[in-house]
């Protein structure tokens, strides 16, 4: 059974870490995202960190 790990979404702008998500430990991808930025006010890309 594959274990479950936390990711935290960090804006490519100004780098603040906002978003957290669960998923398996096999996927090795940086999941990379669309999201809002509460500090830039505006829809930026997100990437995994860790």
């Amino acid at each position: 059974m594959a274990s479950k790990i936390m990711i935290t979404m960090a804006c490519s702008s100004c780098r603040n870490k906002n978003y957290y998500f669960s998923r398996s430990e096999k996927l090795k991808k940086k999941l990379v995202l669309n999201k809002f930025c509460k500090k830039c006010r505006a829809h930026t890309e997100h990437k995994s960190t860790k």
